[in-house]
């Protein structure tokens, strides 16, 4: 038994806690805190699953929460640190929660995570296609987020994009710095566009194109061509030219899918 007899009867316990929120979230600070009952099944992680999703359901627990430490989890729910585990580890099949290595488990945006898994099995089936009907979406929405970037974009926004431009600039030979620079830069634009849609749409896109994206960054002159191209549209945003970011995402589209085609070559690093 993973509950003791006085476990069992002990009646339901108020276990509040006070969550922690990364950097973009807002501390959740309404009067409904998520309250747990002690479980009481053999399935006892099944348990601690419904009941952190009646509270994500309830508002309770909001995206960018963070989740009590695994010990202590285990404590409030009076369980073992396994069945924790495997709580957690369901709720991350969900889509509802996302565990980083030293920094901890916080709740995540459900719907854009559905999004993404949903679009992700669309293309592994409907390979070779699903990548290019991929491209037609991202020809379709980037150039007008683009466009409303300009005219919405903020300071922290436009940092985001400067960084990226520059991480991308001294990748050198590194393609998963370059790339990551590259999502950075294109989420940055969904975030600056300030709709919550928007950025759940392109959250779900762009991710599942880093194979392309690595695929381009071999091929010679790819990354540089792509980085003509960001510059542009990071010049023509600062400059709340709102025509002119359009164009240039439109450029930019148009260069990743002719290099998507090219063959592809070894690569020297280029010196900046």
């Amino acid at each position: 038994m993973l509950m003791s007899q006085q476990q069992s009867r002990q009646p339901a316990v108020d276990m509040r806690y006070s969550s922690q929120t990364i950097a973009g979230f807002a501390p959740y600070r309404a009067g409904g805190r998520a309250v747990y009952k002690l479980v009481r099944t053999s399935r006892l992680y099944e348990q601690i699953v419904q009941q952190i999703e009646e509270s994500i359901v309830k508002g309770a627990l909001k995206p960018g929460d963070q989740l009590p430490a695994e010990r202590e989890l285990a404590q409030r729910f009076g369980v073992s640190r396994t069945a924790v585990r495997e709580a957690v580890k369901a709720l991350r099949e969900k889509g509802l929660v996302e565990a980083y290595s030293g920094r901890g488990t916080f709740i995540t945006d459900g719907t854009s995570q559905a999004v993404r898994q949903s679009l992700d099995l669309i293309t592994k089936i409907g390979q070779p296609e699903g990548s290019h009907q991929l491209a037609e979406v991202r020809a379709i929405l980037e150039p007008e987020i683009a466009a409303l970037a300009a005219i919405r974009i903020q300071e922290p926004e436009l940092a985001t994009m400067r960084e990226a431009v520059a991480v991308m600039d001294r990748a050198g030979s590194d393609p998963d710095a370059y790339i990551e620079a590259d999502l950075d830069f294109h989420l940055a634009l969904a975030e600056a566009a300030a709709n919550p849609i928007i950025l759940s749409l392109i959250d779900s896109i762009v991710g599942l194109l880093r194979e392309q994206r690595l695929r381009i960054f071999k091929v010679s002159g790819g990354p540089e061509r792509g980085q003509v191209h960001h510059k542009r549209i990071l010049d023509a945003v600062e400059r709340h030219d709102a025509e002119k970011a359009k164009d240039a995402m439109r450029a930019h589209l148009g260069q990743i899918r002719e290099d998507s085609q090219a063959p592809v070559a070894k690569r020297t690093p280029v010196k900046h």
